[in-house]
């Protein structure tokens, strides 16, 4: 009996042993190219804030799930007036933020109103430009009244920048996050990584992670070792194209190609001589050859534009055969523009590799023409600060991944300087607009707008290179919004 004994005792360890071995794993670390300059996501324009809190830490009224679909987040639900004009949102309860403060309608009022203020801070101030008064009706219903119309109210409260935050902890967002989100914020290694932890008190679905940690790596070859070595196990957005081949041949990953709404650019000036003169800007955009672009930088990951539109939104209209790639016909421009004798300007170059490898083949290609570029890398706090606040630069390059954000070019303040009223006017009657097929037809007359006037060089969408072990599920293969969400990430079984 004792050897029958000793059988069970051995199977029933090798039992424990199995099972302990199956269980799921429930940390994860996670691989992101920049640093965010802060975590407050109502305070700046970096994607690479709403790449680490965007519905993990924090929520709005509505998210924008991974289909651009907008769906209820902190409003479980709303009603529309028949004029389109007043939102009335029923607010979920037993919400609380992370420090255990209570969520209701005045941290609802307080954080839109916060927003659309004259001191506002909020790099998308214009997404709250179309409310008139946000009323409290009780703790559980806020009523947003809109000056007019706004089709795309709904989606905009989906944003990054929309989040709801309390008036308690507001002020100290930037470097200790507090939101309602399923994770918390934990830490904070400068130039290392950030870690967020499960929210036990989470008033939604519980996640399956306790524990993610952004890991930061801007460094493609730094990138591909991490993910080869396991020290990462995720890494969307990544930064190495060129290790695509090799890590798609290994069955430990998962490698898939989507899509995202980051238009990349080469910024101009528009209110800096030369390039206030449409001839030169032209001209630029003729010297762009976008395939060798895209296949120099990008090892072919990217889809060529001709204006600020996503192609896979259905209102995209295809103008890439605008200025084809033509060195004589931009000579010919420059000459009339009388630089035929040519200028010297700056490219200012923040750290991602579209924007580095991209900028040394766009520099050689505006060459041809007259153009010598220096080029002047800068860290993306300095981009933020010289290029995007200062408007202290000739030339750069950046992917701009908001959403659906062709009204930048109708910001009079905004970085590139561009005015024209014409398009100001579009803008203004797209707001208005929610016929879907209306606004559709103003689209389209917006982005030609664009692409005539040569506002900046359209370069191409970025696409999505994910690289996930294989064993994790749950991702987001596409990025209609600057997001890591984890909230449905788990290990398998």
């Amino acid at each position: 009996m004792s050897g029958v004994k000793t059988l069970l005792a051995v199977g029933a360890l090798l039992l424990a042993t199995s099972s302990a071995a199956m269980a799921a794993r429930t940390d994860l670390v996670l691989g992101v190219v920049l640093e965010p300059p802060h975590l407050d996501p109502t305070a700046g324009a970096a994607a690479a804030i709403d790449e680490i809190v965007y519905s993990n830490v924090f929520e709005g009224l509505t998210r924008i799930d991974e289909t651009g679909t907008v769906q209820p987040a902190l409003a479980e639900s709303w009603t529309i007036s028949d004029d389109e004009k007043v939102y009335t949102f029923k607010l979920h309860g037993g919400v609380k933020f992370h420090d255990g403060t209570t969520f209701d309608a005045e941290d609802v009022k307080f954080s839109l109103d916060r927003a659309r203020a004259e001191n506002s801070t909020n790099a998308q101030k214009a997404l709250f430009s179309a409310i008139e008064n946000v009323e409290l009706v009780d703790p559980a219903t806020v009523k947003v009244t809109l000056k007019q119309p706004q089709g795309a109210f709904l989606y905009n409260m989906g944003w990054g920048d929309a989040v709801i935050v309390a008036p308690e902890s507001a002020e100290t967002n930037k470097e200790k996050p507090v939101g309602t989100g399923p994770f918390r914020f934990a830490d904070w290694a400068r130039g290392s990584s950030i870690t967020i932890t499960r929210n036990p008190e989470y008033w939604g679905t519980p996640v399956a992670l306790d524990k993610a940690e952004f890991r930061i790596i801007p460094d493609p070859a730094a990138a591909t070792a991490a993910v080869l070595s396991g020290d990462v196990q995720a890494f969307p957005f990544f930064p190495a194209p060129e290790a695509r081949a090799q890590l798609e041949a290994d069955p430990r990953f998962k490698v898939t190609i989507g899509t995202t709404e980051g238009e990349t650019i080469l910024s101009i000036n528009n209110k800096k001589p030369p390039f206030n003169n449409v001839k030169v800007r032209q001209a630029i955009s003729y010297a762009i050859d976008r395939q060798a672009v895209i296949d120099g930088a990008m090892f072919g990951l990217g889809t060529p534009i001709g204006s600020h539109f996503a192609p896979h939104n259905p209102a995209y209209v295809d103008m890439t055969g605008a200025y084809p790639h033509d060195v004589e016909k931009a000579k010919a421009l420059m000459h009339e523009a009388g630089l035929q004798d040519g200028i010297k300007v700056t490219l200012k170059l923040p750290p991602p590799q579209y924007a580095r490898r991209g900028g040394e083949i766009i520099a050689a290609q505006l060459r041809k023409i007259g153009i010598d570029c220096e080029i002047v890398p800068v860290e993306w706090a300095d981009w933020l600060q010289q290029v995007f606040k200062d408007k202290n630069f000739d030339l750069t390059i950046v992917s701009h991944t908001e959403p659906n954000d062709i009204d930048i070019y109708s910001r009079k303040d905004y970085y590139f300087g561009y005015d024209n009223p014409n398009f100001d006017k579009l803008i203004e009657e797209l707001n208005i607009t929610s016929d879907e097929a209306a606004r559709k037809d103003l689209y389209g007359k917006a982005q030609k707008i664009l692409s005539d006037d040569a506002v900046v060089g359209f370069l191409f969408e970025l696409a999505r290179m994910n690289v996930w072990d294989a064993n994790i599920e749950g991702y987001w293969v596409n990025a209609p919004i600057q997001a890591n969400d984890l909230t449905k990430v788990r290990w398998k079984q």
